[in-house]
């Protein structure tokens, strides 16, 4: 029989309904894992053994009405609520935070079958592209445990690379899926504004922050993608609902498309690893080999998108309420990013997004003529543990925008985009390429990954660790 961490979550799904494998099987395999591998990779930050073991003794009790997830271990990142779990949200100001209630992502996943194994690590408040925090040990890729996961979903990244769980939830307020995702070699979804909604209590006024699903194959994202959409009461942002599910878009051919090239970083001179070149070029002569229209994009996003997009985060980054006595327990560089944000007055936070809605509405123009757009995910191959963090924060900031390029964009523009984790370079270390689509258009973008995958198949790619 296929070792149980070889199986995708829709196979753990079947095979509970089928009566091959139970729920605490599953999650208890899992669990085993966690303790035998994670202090090496550092993805959890809290395991809720005890509360795992019990929900998947309720749900082998289920006999009727089965939801589609039916059993499946899961992981949730650090920001997110899960009642009887600490929320630390990467923070040493909320170690100690437990939550009472379950955001309602969570609730979502609940429904349709999955078991939360605990919370994965994520930088303070998930502000940065790498996850070092002051609550768990740095967060690195099971490609190279020198390497870093990337963030802010690095933690559920690196859970899914290393196979302590088939799947995770992430969420993605400047590329925070799929910029670990292409550090761990797996696939992630930032889905289009207002697909998921932040309800009840994770209000995003520009709307850059959206949840996500990370996973190993496109039909599992797909399936996760399934449970967590969908609007709630007061949202400020809800997209229209698809005109099916999502997992049936993933073995649906997508048709012959027409697909800009985009290599042109958004944020002044930034360069791109001839690595990253490598990866962006391979995955274009692929998706030309299927028969897809490849052109060159026109100019979509100037420089001083990044500028404004940087005014956005930092104003974000002073809303996690924070006691003043408690301050100081904060990272230096949380510390600088407040500190920037409270200076930021509200004629030039809202002149800043006005530029931002001018340049959206001026680069929609050209992306209409295209059913999807192709650039490399990140500028770089994953980068050693403290490459960002080690530097003083002006430092760090600027290293992290020239490493992320690509990725806010679509954050900005409320677009979906995907990770397609195509390319290995010679050092052994995933290399992604980006794909994003018209709003709405997630389905096309899942239909064109699981072509992709079926060209040139991922899944059974494996880093050494897996197998330790």
């Amino acid at each position: 029989m296929t070792p149980i961490h070889e199986l995708t979550a829709l196979e753990q799904a079947a095979a509970v309904r089928a009566g091959e494998l139970s729920p605490v099987t599953l999650v208890e395999h899992c669990l085993a894992r966690i303790e035998r591998l994670d202090p090496r990779v550092g993805a959890f930050v809290t395991v809720a053994a005890e509360q795992a073991v019990a929900e998947a003794g309720r749900a082998a009790r289920r006999r009727e009405d089965v939801p589609p997830l039916h059993g499946v271990p899961v992981a949730i990142k650090d920001l997110t609520a899960v009642r009887g779990m600490r929320t630390t949200c990467g923070s040493a100001v909320c170690a100690d935070r437990v939550a009472d209630a379950d955001d309602l992502v969570v609730t979502r996943l609940r429904a349709a079958g999955a078991v939360p194994l605990g919370k994965t690590a994520t930088p303070e408040f998930g502000l940065t592209c790498y996850t070092e925090s002051a609550v768990s040990p740095p967060t690195r890729t099971p490609w190279d445990l020198t390497r870093s996961a990337g963030g802010s979903s690095g933690g559920a990244a690196a859970a899914v690379a290393a196979g302590l769980v088939p799947a995770a939830h992430g969420s993605d307020g400047g590329g925070s899926v799929r910029i670990p995702a292409s550090a761990c070699g797996v696939f992630g979804i930032k889905p289009t504004r207002g697909r998921i909604s932040r309800g009840p209590a994770a209000p995003d006024l520009f709307g850059l922050v959206t949840d996500g699903p990370i996973a190993r194959t496109v039909r599992d994202a797909a399936a996760l993608l399934d449970a967590m959409r969908g609007p709630f009461h007061g949202d400020l942002f809800a997209a229209p609902p698809p005109p099916g599910s999502f997992l049936a878009c993933a073995d649906r051919d997508p048709g012959r498309l027409r697909i800009a090239r985009r290599i042109d970083p958004m944020v002044p001179d930034a360069k791109i690893h001839p690595d990253c070149a490598a990866a962006f070029e391979d995955a274009s002569a692929l998706l030309e080999e299927l028969g897809h229209e490849m052109v060159d994009a026109p100019p979509l996003f100037g420089p001083e998108l990044a500028a404004d997009f940087e005014t956005l985060w930092t104003v974000l980054a002073t809303l996690d309420p924070v006691d003043p006595a408690d301050e100081e327990r904060l990272q230096p560089f949380t510390r600088w990013l407040r500190e920037r944000g409270r200076r930021v007055t509200g004629t030039a936070l809202m002149r800043a997004h006005a530029r931002i809605q001018g340049a959206l509405r001026r680069a929609f123009a050209a992306m209409d003529a295209f059913d999807a757009i192709l650039s490399p995910t990140l500028a770089a191959p994953p980068v050693p543990i403290g490459h960002f963090h080690e530097a003083d924060p002006a430092e760090n900031l600027r290293r992290q925008h020239h490493f992320t390029p690509f990725a806010a964009a679509y954050n900005l523009s409320g677009q979906p985009a995907v990770n397609v984790p195509l390319y290995w370079n010679d050092a052994g270390l995933p290399i992604g390429v980006m794909i994003a689509g018209r709003l709405g258009g997630e389905g096309t973008l899942i239909s064109l990954s699981a072509q992709l995958e079926a060209a040139r198949p991922w899944r059974d790619r494996r880093p050494e660790i897996w197998y330790g």
